[in-house]
């Protein structure tokens, strides 16, 4: 994991946020990870991927990303943050139920995995979470497919757990995303 610099994205890598964001919606498991398809994310035009990016370069408050940065200046994985207000809209699941972010688009190559990247990604992310003031955020939440096995058995190593709520997964039938939550206080 030492070859590898952990940091948030810059808003000029807009055209490496798209080639990690369409390398994940190509991964096997993408269809039950993402709520995008390839085919749509690849249609989007630069300035989409543009505006992603300036949004979650740490430009504002409301979004992160953070990469695993390779050497040779490679992405090996990513993560992004959603904060959330109880008094926000809603993008994904349930309302907030208290101050917290939301970790979406995790993603980490199929030749990086095992190395440790996506445990620095987590960590990056959980401990930025536990920056943000006013208000403090005290939750970090994330939803994960009822069938990725393998996601949610890393969510559960690294210290989340389930928080028993669920919510339908859109355009399906009648599958279900789990919420696992990450409190101040598991940390």
């Amino acid at each position: 994991m030492s070859d590898y610099l952990i940091r948030t994205i810059r808003a000029e890598e807009w055209e490496q946020c798209r080639e990690i964001r369409l390398a994940a919606l190509q991964d096997p498991v993408a269809r039950i990870a993402f709520l995008d398809t390839y085919e749509a994310a690849v249609a989007k035009p630069d300035s989409f991927w543009q505006e992603r990016a300036e949004g979650a370069s740490g430009s504002g408050t409301g979004v992160r990303q953070f990469v695993a940065e390779a050497p040779d200046g490679s992405w090996a994985g990513t993560i992004t943050l959603l904060v959330e207000r109880p008094s926000d809209e809603v993008r994904f699941g349930e309302p907030a139920k208290t101050d917290q972010t939301h970790i979406v688009g995790v993603y980490v190559r199929p030749e990086a995995r095992g190395a440790g990247v996506i445990d620095a990604l987590f960590r990056a992310g959980v401990e930025w979470s536990w920056t943000l003031r006013e208000p403090a955020v005290e939750r970090v939440r994330l939803y994960v497919h009822e069938d990725n096995a393998r996601a949610a058995a890393f969510y559960r190593r690294f210290g989340f757990v389930a928080s028993g709520d669920s919510v339908a997964m859109p355009g399906s039938d009648g599958a279900r995303e789990l919420e696992y939550e990450f409190l101040r206080t598991t940390g």
